[in-house]
């Protein structure tokens, strides 16, 4: 399976190869539109993530839909102010598409925009999803590390004011080289 990424970086609507959904229809992976926010934001709600930030200037996400129009995935990162590191966001897929690679699909896709935006450094968080995040070369991390690098991020700053950083595992590596 593979998203295709365009040759220039761009945000343009992409095809994901080999991820035929019910019907024959192609899923199409695409820049969140103003419009797009209230599925994301319903999708998220069933992936149990973050929804804070969705329709922030400087959050980059993506939506999967497929051939009818309903959402089978997103995924996305913020920078930090330098631009060097990226928090990892919103990769998730629906229940019915899972089991055929397309979350490391998703996963990768951020990674490679994040390392392609100037990142040199990804991080995320995850309390449940490790065995995964360590497939594309993430290990545990310090999360007070994680907030210090990424604090004017919208996940960052609800977390520290909500208390939630405190029960976070957070997660990092470097981009430009390991399993991604």
């Amino acid at each position: 399976m593979d998203l295709g990424t365009a040759a220039n970086g761009s945000d343009e609507v992409t095809d994901v190869e080999g991820a035929r959904q019910p019907g024959g229809s192609a899923s199409m992976l695409a820049p969140l539109t103003p419009g797009d926010v209230p599925d994301l934001h319903d999708f998220l709600v069933r992936a149990d993530l973050t929804l804070s930030g969705l329709d922030a200037a400087g959050v980059r996400l993506w939506l999967l839909r497929d051939g009818g129009g309903r959402v089978r995935g997103s995924t996305g990162f913020e920078l930090s102010a330098a631009g060097d590191h990226a928090l990892i966001r919103s990769v998730a897929v629906d229940r019915e598409a899972r089991g055929r690679g397309l979350g490391l699909e998703l996963a990768r896709f951020a990674l490679d925009r994040a390392a392609a935006a100037g990142a040199r450094h990804a991080w995320l968080f995850s309390r449940r999803s490790g065995p995964f995040w360590r497939r594309l070369g993430f290990e545990p991390a310090d999360r007070t590390r994680l907030a210090a690098v990424l604090a004017e991020t919208h996940q960052v700053t609800l977390f520290r004011t909500s208390g939630q950083l405190d029960r976070e595992v957070a997660w990092s590596r470097a981009l430009g080289r390991g399993p991604a």
